[in-house]
């Protein structure tokens, strides 16, 4: 079983042994891995499925890259008051706020015929520099190190392609860096105010600007191809209602986020199996219709900050493009597919009129 490409159906049993690492399937399982941060560690979350070759490590070094503990690797008592802080860029009332917006981003971007490269791409990256309160970024910079990010550390990648990357991930990086000591932001001007480090700001907003668009660019491409297939669905789209429910079917079956890591920290018995301790574990998110919630944005302490936000995303954005364009439908062959071990989504959504 390739760890890169595995469905469920291809999973014999819900703790499965495979490539070095313990695949968890069934929803009571990863719901109380992530509940429990304690025995099941999240130090791995953001750590390298490649391991980083030699060359492209003195890289890194050379750009100072570090991604120290803060959200989604933290599981040390500094990481409530980091996620208060990011905590309140994601309010309620802030992402309702930003509807008009969205809605504003998809008209502008109607008419295209890879609603991936027209609409997903660059929409939701957009709205998170609005929330966050970044100004004048380079979105298509920004793209670019964030996409190579994901491959650099998600990816099933050779050495030789490790190298192209890692000039993007230590560029990132350094921007980064650059923007908090020059208070550029309101984002990074809280964090100063709050007393957090240059490098903690770094390691926190790197991972924050990656998470906070890419995964939502794919949810939308994810949802928008599937929603096309189906006529009568699409039909319906605009009616009250119908985007946000297709919404949480998308994300509990087709979660374009499938696994996250975690590791042991002594030896558990998860369905009968005993793990050892020190074990990574790939826990699967994507779950059945008949689970009886979605585990998409994770759960407990680490639970996904931006979870309101992707899902206004990708519901307005659903309701504007099938409201505007009720006669559109896929076309061409089979897309190409982001397939990382934490990510999938096609890469395109090719439509005709």
């Amino acid at each position: 079983m390739d760890l890169f490409t595995f469905t469920r159906a291809e999973l014999t049993a819900p703790v499965q042994f495979c490539d070095g690492r313990w695949v968890v399937s069934s929803y009571a399982d990863v719901r109380a891995v992530l509940a429990d941060p304690m025995t099941y560690l999240p130090d791995n979350a953001l750590t390298a499925v490649t391991p980083v070759a030699p060359a492209a490590l003195r890289a890194l070094v050379r750009a100072r890259f570090s991604l120290p503990p803060t959200l989604a690797n933290n599981g040390s008592a500094s990481h409530a008051e980091l996620r208060r802080l990011v905590a309140s860029f994601f309010t309620p009332a802030r992402v309702a706020a930003a509807e008009p917006r969205i809605r504003a981003l998809a008209l502008e971007r109607l008419g295209g015929s890879d609603l991936v490269a027209s609409l997903a791409w660059d929409l939701p990256a957009i709205v998170l520099m609005d929330l966050l309160g970044l100004e004048d970024v380079d979105i298509p910079t920004l793209k670019r190190w964030s996409t190579g990010s994901l491959e650099f550390f998600w990816g099933d990648i050779t050495t030789e392609r490790q190298l192209e990357l890692v000039d993007d991930v230590g560029a990132f990086h350094q921007w980064l860096v650059k923007r908090y000591e020059a208070r550029e932001g309101v984002l990074f001007r809280a964090l100063a105010d709050a007393g957090v480090s240059a490098e903690d700001s770094a390691g926190l907003c790197y991972f924050l600007l990656i998470a906070g668009q890419e995964t939502t660019t794919q949810l939308l491409s994810t949802a928008l191809r599937r929603a096309l297939r189906d006529r009568e669905l699409w039909e319906r789209l605009p009616l009250p209602g119908v985007a946000e429910a297709f919404v949480e079917d998308v994300l509990r079956t087709e979660t374009p986020v499938v696994t996250w890591r975690r590791l042991t920290a002594r030896e558990v018995v998860l369905s009968g199996v005993r793990v050892p301790a020190g074990a990574e574990l790939v826990l699967l998110l994507s779950g059945k219709e008949n689970d009886p919630k979605h585990l998409a944005f994770g759960y407990g302490r680490h639970f996904c900050l931006g979870a309101g936000l992707a899902r206004l995303e990708a519901a307005v954005v659903l309701r504007t493009v099938a409201e505007r364009e009720p006669s559109l439908r896929l076309a061409g062959d089979e897309p190409e597919w982001l397939t990382l071990l934490s990510f999938r989504a096609p890469k395109s959504v090719t439509v005709a009129r």
